[in-house]
């Protein structure tokens, strides 16, 4: 079972470092269980490269029925031992704050049995590796074969600010005035693109987007943010809308998951409810 597993994972991954990392072992207790059961089936399974590894035409055949074999094990034990009624979904953290915390009631009434465990992330999510039933990202199509993918909403980049900083209103503000004005930053870059400029421009920088969020709440400054975040927050009056920072992207946010056979009647509930709440 062990040199399965690290077979497994090694052909997932074609990097005996990156499966070694994954399952917590050596690189070379990896190189070992892959050459044991290499001797032990009496052919190649991988072509060594000199960066990483590549499948033999065999040893492809095998690692797809191998994955399928431990994907029903899985799956059987998760119906033993959740009873179905636990599920992990993985969002980035700006969704987690802004939309996803404040709607689970609703959730919470559809399903009064759901256990659901929230991971808050912007890593790329591998479902079996990070055992994902959902995920929300920020992505753009093509979607990996095996993953189906709904829109929930494209992103419309917007000015921010606080009717605390704009006391005379968010009416006929060009961007010279604009630049005068205290201006939040994410990692994103929002501001230099609209002014057109690579410069630094002054202001304090945030790794997330919530964060610029709150502090243009708190009056700090102006941000340029998608309007699905603070949708509620214009319509409550707790920020103004400058107007459009006319930045567009290819990049969107989608609800995402692994297709699978076995019928996930959860799964399928707060892939719906999900749908139903988010997209726009």
């Amino acid at each position: 079972m062990n040199a399965l597993r690290a077979f497994a994972t090694a052909g997932q991954r074609l990097n005996f470092r990156a499966a070694s990392e994954d399952l917590g072992v050596s690189q070379g207790a990896v190189a070992q269980q892959i050459r044991l059961l290499e001797e032990h089936l009496g052919q190649a399974l991988f072509t060594r490269l000199p960066r990483g590894v590549a499948l033999t035409s065999q040893g492809a055949i095998y690692h797809a029925q191998v994955k399928r074999a431990f994907d029903i094990l899985r799956d059987a034990t998760e119906q033993i031992g959740e009873g179905d009624t636990s599920l992990t979904v993985s969002v980035t953290p700006t969704f987690a704050t802004r939309l996803l915390i404040q709607r689970l009631p609703s959730l919470n009434t559809v399903l009064p049995d759901l256990k659901i465990r929230t991971i808050a992330t912007v890593e790329v999510t591998d479902f079996d590796r990070d055992q994902v039933d959902l995920a929300v990202r920020e992505a753009h199509p093509p979607f990996p074969d095996g993953h189906e993918a709904q829109l929930l909403f494209r992103q419309d980049f917007i000015i921010v600010g606080s009717p605390h900083l704009l006391k005379n209103g968010a009416h006929d503000l060009m961007p010279e005035h604009l630049r005068s004005m205290p201006l939040l930053h994410d990692s994103y870059g929002h501001w230099q693109k609209y002014f057109g400029t690579e410069e630094r421009l002054p202001g304090p920088v945030f790794n997330q987007i919530s964060l610029a969020i709150d502090a243009a709440l708190a009056g700090q400054g102006l941000a340029i943010v998608s309007r699905a975040f603070v949708q509620d927050d214009l319509s409550a009056g707790r920020l103004f809308d400058v107007g459009s920072a006319q930045d567009e992207s290819d990049r969107n946010y989608y609800l995402v998951r692994k297709k699978s056979q076995r019928p996930r009647p959860m799964l399928d509930t707060v892939w719906s409810w999900c749908l139903k709440t988010f997209r726009q």
